[in-house]
């Protein structure tokens, strides 16, 4: 499995469309599966499950290794209620295009022994708000066209992000919505246009952007009910969200203070808990959803649960932990790639921890290859701190045991790849009603 999934990122052209069809088959056949959370989630608005947050991670870097040590994890405390994601400007910056993402993912969880579904998410399939403004029909079509190639590698869970159009100019919150709302269905019908047969894709919205005034009640309902109109207008009984991503106070990365340190974050669980019972009390969803977690203190997660949080998301917190424990040598060498490649991004009065700090996602791809190789006691060290990180939130975040609840309202079928053809494997077939109970 080690030699297929190196294979599958780094072999050549034909090795990589054989590693990984080979991968996905694997899977096919013991029941990895790439997967939709949707059932789980609506089973959750329904109040048939609760007491859990999904952890929701950004694997970015050393991505074999540390999504295998998200399944050792998996395995020891019987969690199946977590979610692998990449999100658009991640796929860029790391150079993981979806079917290579979806085949290092399952590829670890064959490696690790894990077995039950596999949750993988597009995060942030985002609308540039600048692009949109210059030319909306082609913006709206890029993302499209970066769903079309999700799910034909098996992303079955998209967070559609057309946040960045809320307009605040406008008089009432059904108008600074409406955009939002808007692109939001349009979006919602191409990927439903898309989904395999027996697979309802697991759809997020979000209200807020990250980083900006924290949502409200009434914002949730302007841009739902909105939603819910237009799509049960232009698509009768079609499948709408199963979350809502909303803001109280994070921001991605954190924010970094001119001596490299995160400054501290004041969350407001209140806004959380209000929204999250207003999205499942009225619309359905399994609640809310919080991004930017993962650079929060550690005393900050177990409240998650307690207020009920759907989903939270952690990224920047994990890439932090990786460059702490490569090698010296490997880390100076990509920040000097970044002080010679990324020195436009420097603002004016950025020290250089602050310059190092906001950049240094950049050199995750250019460098993938030397992640990928690091062994020895910096991988030991990196193993054991990413099996700690994981058990710790998996524990605080009431993820260990809810394999039992994935067992109960998730169901799967296998959906088998015709061999590569001319280098490159042919997309997922419609599931073998036969096996549709497995």
């Amino acid at each position: 499995m080690d030699e297929l999934a190196r294979l599958a990122v780094f072999g050549s052209e034909s090795e990589r469309h054989w590693a990984r069809w080979a991968i996905w088959e694997l899977g096919q056949a013991v029941g990895v599966r790439s997967s939709s959370i949707h059932s789980l989630y609506l089973a959750r608005g329904r109040g048939e499950c609760h007491g859990f947050t999904v952890p929701a991670i950004n694997v970015r870097g050393r991505a074999y290794d540390t999504a295998r040590a998200i399944f050792r994890t998996a395995i020891k405390f019987e969690a199946g209620a977590f979610i692998l994601e990449i999100a658009r400007s991640e796929i860029a910056y790391t150079d993981q295009r979806p079917s290579e993402y979806v085949a290092v993912m399952l590829a670890a969880a064959l490696r690790e022994g894990f077995r039950g579904p596999v949750f993988i998410q597009g995060d942030h399939f985002q609308v540039n708000a600048k692009k949109f403004a210059a030319d909306a029909a082609a913006e709206v079509g890029n993302v499209k066209q970066l769903a079309t190639e999700a799910i034909h590698a098996g992303f079955y869970n998209i967070d559609i992000d057309t946040s960045t159009l809320v307009d605040l100019s406008k008089g009432s919150l059904a108008e600074q919505q409406r955009l939002n709302y808007e692109v939001g269905v349009d979006i919602t019908r191409h990927v439903r246009s898309l989904q395999p047969k027996g697979v309802d894709i697991s759809l997020g919205g979000e209200i807020g952007e990250v980083g900006t005034e924290n949502s409200t009640v009434a914002e949730l309902r302007a841009f739902m009910d909105g939603y819910n109109r237009m799509l049960a207008a232009q698509a009768p009984g079609a499948e709408g969200l199963s979350k809502i991503s909303v803001q109280s106070g994070t921001s991605h990365g954190g924010v970094v203070l001119a001596d490299g340190s995160i400054k501290d974050v004041k969350l407001d669980f209140n806004t959380l808990q209000a929204l999250g019972e207003v999205a499942r009390d009225a619309y359905g969803l399994a609640g809310a959803v919080q991004h930017g977690a993962s650079t929060l203190p550690d005393g900050a997660f177990h409240n998650f649960p307690r207020v009920e949080t759907a989903e939270i998301h952690l990224a920047t917190g994990f890439q932090n932990m990786l460059y702490d424990l490569i090698p010296a040598a490997l880390r100076e060498e990509m920040y000097a790639w970044l002080r010679a490649n990324a020195a436009d991004e420097r603002k004016a009065g950025d020290s250089d921890e602050q310059f190092i700090y906001k950049t240094r996602k950049k050199a995750l791809g250019p460098f993938k290859e030397k992640l990928w190789a690091v062994s020895g006691d910096a991988a030991a060290a990196l193993d054991r701190s990413f099996d700690q990180k994981f058990e710790f939130l998996f524990t605080q975040l009431g993820a260990r045991g809810t394999a039992a609840h994935v067992a109960r309202f998730v169901t799967t079928a296998p959906m088998h790849r015709a061999a590569p053809t001319d280098g490159a494997a042919g997309p997922a077939a419609a599931p073998d009603d036969a096996d549709a109970g497995e």
